[in-house]
């Protein structure tokens, strides 16, 4: 009687994460809910976890990889409140830029991408060509930062600013359907 070879797990789970990248992976009810309860908690432990997804540790934990290594959970992090550390105004910024080229595209986002005071910075289509959702601490704190930094871009034609007043609605969430 000839025994079958020892199953190899690294490299079986490595090829699982291949074939899932390659396949732009299929999120199961399982994977969506787990997704859901790190959204809403990324702390919990994958004990935690898998009790949530009815699932047992080990694999929770596999899933959880494959997720990772897909690129579907990229990282982790600390939701902070901007008020309480100091950055209570919040402006979204219209940028114009003075030609659609390429290389001023990519010279305009390269020093964004420098600017801590920008958050998110989105290539639109209609009349503005980004818009940039910036904080700071004040409005002379804002009014530095246009002057300092936006004003010195090369090739921003016109920049527009609207203060928001109030936060209606704000999450990092997406909204997966974990039914």
């Amino acid at each position: 009687m000839r025994h079958a070879a020892p199953i190899n797990w690294p490299i079986q789970l490595s090829k699982v994460r291949e074939m899932a990248e390659a396949a732009n992976i299929s999120l199961d009810r399982i994977d969506r809910r787990l997704l859901a309860a790190l959204q809403e908690n990324g702390r919990l432990t994958v004990a935690e976890l898998a009790e949530k997804v009815g699932l047992t540790a080990s694999p929770c934990s596999r899933r959880l990889r494959i997720l990772e290594d897909a690129g579907i959970i990229h990282r982790y992090a600390a939701l902070l409140d901007q008020k309480k550390v100091g950055l209570p105004v919040s402006v979204f910024v219209s940028i114009k830029l003075d030609r659609q080229q390429e290389d001023k595209l990519q010279r305009f986002e390269e020093a964004i991408r420098r600017c801590p005071e920008v958050l998110e910075c989105y290539l639109m289509t209609g009349p503005r060509d980004y818009l940039l959702r910036v904080v700071a601490r004040d409005l002379a704190d804002y009014e530095r930062f246009v002057k300092d930094t936006l004003t010195r871009i090369d090739g921003i034609a016109n920049i527009e600013s609207s203060f928001a007043l109030g936060q209606v609605k704000h999450s990092s969430a997406l909204p997966l359907d974990t039914r």
